[in-house]
């Protein structure tokens, strides 16, 4: 029985770690995300027992509505940590890390029922384990897939608020996916059989896309910010988009504040150079020696900043200098 209830999650898990070609998730990740998961579960039991018990809502109407809403709710509040601290790039990033999440919930919440009702039919295992668990994970990471798509859609800077936003139709759906699911409008074998049909199917297209989007992020870019930082050091720079539009700046700004302006686009695109050099690098399942400069690279940038100002910032942005690209290449580099 024990088999039963943990083991598909965890070996759905696995997949998909197997799938991410280019392994931007940690281990070390995957496993704080499955920890979360798994307080959230043990924090949320007690907190159900009381409502029940203390009058406030009956049994059927905590296992429809309340239970989905608070459980899916609580499992997000790790999709919102990693979004505020740009700890998710990619699509791939959003669906391990949020599956994960629902796959320690899960693990946490069937051991507790295993030990409750140690004699339950075998059915109620395998409805559990192959059925409740994989929605537990599955809803988790479509909540970080539309979050993260939909910051990915809009211009501007990755805000707790804006974040709180991006999750909110991810949460809507999962949730009444999940109140429907403890509706029990199907028979609980065809429900899971559902679940284990539609979801691969779900994860196995944002994999292929998220895949797709990486490749052509790592490989077109690299080309064309390569191809820029030759520009910054010849003398056709002046006649570039970006040396043209530096040079109108200097009837705004200060010559050394210009000056400071194409240090940051070089170091920028340095760092831009690579992430996506570790990316490829990942790919081909080799591992890149840490940067003993990164930290007074960055140490730098934020100087740079600070040099630059408030409004020398605002005119950069037609060169896409974002504080989200930065904390993006910051962690991934960091991290490796």
């Amino acid at each position: 029985m024990l088999a039963l209830t943990l083991l598909p999650v965890l070996a759905f898990l696995t997949v998909l770690v197997l799938m991410d070609s280019f392994k931007l998730v940690r281990p070390f990740a995957i496993l704080v995300a499955i920890s979360w998961g798994g307080l959230a579960a043990f924090a949320l039991d007690p907190v159900h027992t009381a409502l029940v018990r203390d009058g406030h809502v009956d049994a059927q109407t905590l296992v429809r509505y309340v239970a989905p809403a608070l459980e899916e709710l609580l499992k997000a509040g790790f999709v919102l940590l990693l979004l505020a601290r740009h700890r998710i790039g990619f699509l791939v990033d959003a669906a391990v890390q949020g599956f994960a999440v629902g796959a320690g919930f899960a693990l946490v919440e069937n051991a507790s029922y295993l030990a409750a009702l140690p004699d339950a039919p075998t059915v109620v295992w395998i409805v559990r384990g192959f059925g409740t668990a994989v929605l537990h994970g599955g809803t988790t990471a479509i909540v970080a897939i539309m979050a993260k798509s939909w910051l990915g859609r809009r211009a501007g800077a990755q805000t707790v608020g804006r974040c709180v936003v991006a999750l909110l139709p991810g949460l809507a759906l999962t949730t009444t996916v999940h109140s429907a699911y403890n509706h029990l409008l199907l028979p609980p074998l065809a429900s899971t059989l559902l679940l284990l049909i539609a979801l691969p199917l779900l994860l196995v297209a944002v994999f292929d896309r998220s895949e797709r989007a990486t490749s052509e992020w790592v490989g077109g870019g690299m080309d064309m910010e390569l191809a820029r930082l030759d520009e910054l050091v010849t003398e056709e720079f002046p006649n570039s988009n970006y040396g043209r539009y530096l040079q109108e700046l200097k009837g705004r700004f200060d010559g050394p504040v210009v000056a400071d302006m194409v240090c940051l686009l070089r170091l920028q695109l340095e760092l831009s150079v690579q992430a996506r050099a570790l990316i490829l690098a990942r790919q081909a399942g080799l591992t890149l020696p840490p940067d003993p400069d990164l930290e007074p690279t960055f140490a730098e940038i934020a100087a740079l900043r600070r040099a630059i100002g408030v409004t020398g910032m605002m005119a950069l942005r037609p060169l896409a200098l974002s504080t989200e690209q930065e904390a993006f290449h910051r962690n991934l580099l960091t991290r490796s």
